[in-house]
């Protein structure tokens, strides 16, 4: 297992984006208000309505969903030889090896509008890693379209990258 002590750069970040977190909650906020209508108070909803216990599993199910999109991580890690770029929570990664990046840019761009929003994004510029903020690093690999990794600390995680590619 390896040690802290190796890490050149480590970043963890949460998603900011409280209208997004208010706008997921809505399904599960909405099924708990019918669990209270027809199990809590005894009136059943719809023609056919589901068994109290089916109402009460989906409700559970609805809010564990919500709770695990919430709870996803940014985590960028630079190690000894490589930059390792994930969503913790979602179970995505991305390992790049030092010897495959080409170059290092700092940059400032807008999530909305070049991205198309925050997380995981594929575009024609490229593949964007964003969680919050608007500045990030420009990874030109020697195959392949660049990489985006939003940072809080841009420039740090440029020279922690800048250096496992001298090595």
């Amino acid at each position: 297992m390896r040690s802290r002590s190796d890490r050149l750069f480590y970043e963890r970040q949460s998603f900011q984006q409280w209208r997004m977190r208010l706008l997921l909650a809505i399904p599960p906020v909405i099924l708990t208000l019918l669990v209270i209508w027809q199990v809590g108070l005894g009136h059943s909803f719809g023609k056919q309505p589901m068994s109290n216990g089916r109402i009460v599993g989906w409700d559970i199910f609805l809010w564990l969903v919500y709770l695990r999109l919430v709870t996803v991580r940014l985590v960028t890690e630079v190690r000894a030889g490589q930059l390792s770029v994930s969503m913790r929570g979602l179970w995505r990664w991305r390992k790049i090896q030092g010897a495959d990046i080409k170059s290092v840019q700092v940059i400032t761009f807008d999530p909305a509008r070049d991205f198309g929003g925050y997380g995981i994004r594929s575009t024609a510029q490229g593949t964007a890693y964003l969680a919050g903020g608007n500045q990030g690093v420009r990874l030109e690999l020697k195959r392949g379209l660049p990489v985006i990794v939003g940072s809080q600390r841009a420039p740090k995680l440029a020279d922690a990258i800048n250096r496992v590619v001298q090595q």
